[in-house]
């Protein structure tokens, strides 16, 4: 059973960084996708950003491009998603999620992923 828990949200202001963690476990080998996404109450979740464990390739949403850099240490089975230059419009839950394979276009698409965390809160003050 895929088991995903995310920590580190909390409430920072403008311009300021966090470190989002997510703890993995029983991911089937050779599972080889994980991703970022975030919501707002009343919005659809959207992506946020995405990694292809083999080789490392990742995609971002053009909103977070050159500000959010996620990551992953295999030996801890942890995803990192570090935030830096933290504006008010980020303020979401943000989850993480895992499937099998990230495919070939790397979607930001919440409806192809079948394991998800709880969610950590994040929230940005002007």
């Amino acid at each position: 059973q895929v088991q995903l828990a995310e920590s580190g949200g909390d409430s920072v202001q403008a311009g300021g960084s966090l470190r989002l963690s997510c703890a993995a476990s029983g991911l089937r080998t050779g599972w080889s996708c994980m991703g970022w996404f975030r919501q707002v109450v009343g919005k659809e979740r959207e992506g946020v950003a995405v990694i292809r464990l083999g080789d490392g390739s990742t995609r971002y949403a053009d909103s977070v491009q050159g500000r959010f850099t996620i990551s992953r240490d295999s030996a801890k089975n942890t995803l990192y998603l570090q935030m830096n230059s933290l504006k008010p419009e980020d303020t979401a839950m943000y989850y993480c999620a895992a499937r099998a394979f990230c495919g070939v276009t790397m979607a930001l698409t919440s409806n192809v992923y079948n394991n998800w965390g709880q969610g950590t809160q994040v929230t940005v003050s002007s």
